[in-house]
């Protein structure tokens, strides 16, 4: 089934992403997605995540399309300006890319180019809108195109927000909504309770929310985002609870497996899993059970939102 149709059909989505290789050896890129392509409705291929030069998405996506594995290739407005992000968008579309996810993408200062030059020709909503119209036929110049592309798009929103910044996420996730996005991936979601105030105000505009289990790696990493990264929280029981384990690589795998489990409990459209280079990882978080403890606590369908966006 497509991701479109899945999505639509209100069933639970799994995405993976598959950070494409900083050379041309893809061996371990295209056996970690097989490892894992029962159990993955596609694979998300960023471009060039933190500004650090890597293959293509484009280039990355076809690998993976050629071998049977759906894809979302993401697209950003730094690399390109409009004439090469259409012209990436027409060559997914033909080699069979059914899924883009439109990003801004972080500025070259915190890459490894640090004398790369930003693009930024077209704003976020202006990519969602040329994708959005290339689907429909035309161009952004409004020229007809010799067979359109079709494209379930998705973008990113930052739902871990409180406050009067709550209500202006909530209302830049409207524009994107309009100019096309029709599934939205949050930052890092280590606590199902953290998106509540979110998901309060986004069920109403019917939206697919997927929130991104990221794979801690160690104790240090925990504590880094915890304590460094905006709206996103970790929390002192699982920086403990990596702390006393015995085997801490497994503990943080099944950390990851104990948050999907949490984000079907709550009633959420699906999660993507981030593993930061882990994608070895992918079949152990995917096959572990979730622990009794963190089913019991987050088993309960009968939050407002989670009526909402888990009527499925």
């Amino acid at each position: 089934m497509q991701l479109r149709d899945k999505s639509e059909a209100g069933q639970f989505i799994v995405l993976a992403e598959m950070e494409p290789p900083k050379g041309v050896d893809v061996t371990d890129f295209t056996a970690n997605a097989i490892r894992v392509k029962d159990q993955v409705d596609a694979f998300v291929v960023p471009e060039m995540n933190s500004a650090v030069m890597r293959m293509s998405s484009l280039g990355a996506s076809l690998i993976l399309q050629s071998k049977g594995l759906p894809t979302v290739m993401q697209v950003n407005c730094r690399d390109r300006n409009r004439l090469g992000l259409q012209a990436d968008l027409l060559a997914a579309g033909a080699i069979g890319v059914r899924n883009v996810m439109a990003v801004t993408g972080e500025d070259p200062s915190f890459g490894d180019h640090h004398q790369a030059s930003a693009v930024y020709d077209i704003d976020l909503i202006e990519l969602l809108k040329a994708v959005r119209g290339m689907t429909e036929g035309k161009d952004m110049a409004g020229v007809d195109l010799a067979g359109a592309p079709s494209f379930y798009c998705g973008s990113t929103v930052n739902a871990g927000v409180r406050g009067k910044a709550l209500q202006l996420e909530i209302d830049e996730m409207k524009r994107k909504m309009d100019a096309g996005a029709r599934f939205f991936i949050t930052p890092p979601v280590f606590n199902m309770n953290d998106l509540s105030d979110f998901m309060e105000k986004a069920s109403r505009a019917e939206v697919k929310v997927l929130p991104t289990v990221l794979l801690l790696k160690s104790v240090g990493m925990a504590r880094y985002i915890d304590r460094h990264s905006d709206h996103v929280s970790v929390g002192d029981a699982l920086i403990k609870r990596i702390m006393s384990a015995s085997d801490k690589a497994r503990e943080c795998a099944q950390i990851a497996a104990d948050t999907i489990q949490a984000a079907k409990n709550a009633g959420l459209d699906g999660v993507m899993i981030a593993t930061l280079g882990w994608e070895h990882m992918l079949p152990q978080v995917l096959n572990l059970k979730p622990t009794e403890a963190q089913d019991a606590e987050h088993d309960d369908p009968n939050t407002s939102w989670g009526k909402h966006a888990g009527g499925k």
